[in-house]
């Protein structure tokens, strides 16, 4: 999976301010992914910098902690200026309130720095294909995504996709895959992958399959006709 169907490389950037868990964390990357493309960022500054000079940076793998970042501060910072290349948290919190924040911001995943090599690439391939990663625990804990209590009705999270977003809802209830959403929307594969994690995220679930589930019953006739103009 270290290349695409086109047979380009895959580009990741590893932020971390530590020296010895950014070698460690290459290591296992390019174990699993051998011809992938690494790059490294000691802050959220250098971050930025590598992201703009490589528009072929597929996924960011972020830690939140680092010297002179204060909570999720480094990483809305870099989602606001590059909200097309998904963020997989690698972090060593693992308070399922954390994570469950770190999704709610909009990380694509969450992976505790404890874990072992086949998790985190498990993480990375899951968030790479478009969907949503969270640590099995979490996914049975009160606070996951899929079941939370407190979660606003359907009809407000769908109010909340863009009208571009409602057209790639709309495809995978139709089980039509990302290229072939691509190919219709005449868009690049990476802008679909943003516009399904953004839905998984809005919608407040983690798989395709429980977007169709979650909106089996809904037509969409009338959200169409209120999200025309936005």
């Amino acid at each position: 999976m270290e290349t695409y169907g086109d047979g380009t490389a895959m580009h990741l950037l590893i932020v971390d301010d530590h020296p010895l868990f950014r070698d460690a964390l290459g290591s296992a990357i390019r174990l699993a992914y051998p011809g992938a493309v690494l790059h490294e960022a000691d802050g959220i500054e250098s971050a930025c910098a590598a992201l703009s000079a490589d528009r072929s940076i597929d996924l960011t793998l972020l830690d939140l902690s680092m010297q002179g970042v204060s909570g999720f501060d480094g990483f809305l910072v870099i989602r606001a200026r590059f909200p097309r290349v998904p963020i997989l948290v690698v972090s060593g919190h693992e308070d399922p309130r954390i994570i469950h924040e770190a999704l709610h911001h909009g990380a694509a995943g969450f992976v505790p720095k404890a874990v072992d090599k086949a998790t985190l690439t498990h993480a990375i391939a899951t968030v790479l294909s478009g969907a949503l990663y969270a640590p099995p625990e979490l996914t049975r804990s009160p606070l996951t995504l899929a079941g939370r209590g407190r979660r606003a009705p359907l009809a407000e999270r769908i109010a909340l996709l863009t009208p571009q977003q409602l057209r790639v809802l709309m495809m995978i209830r139709q089980g039509k895959l990302n290229k072939q959403i691509a190919f219709e929307l005449q868009v690049g594969n990476s802008t679909v992958k943003a516009h399904v994690s953004e839905i998984l995220r809005k919608l407040e679930v983690s798989s395709r399959t429980q977007i169709v589930i979650e909106t089996a019953q809904l037509s969409f006739d009338h959200v169409q006709t209120a999200s025309a103009g936005g």
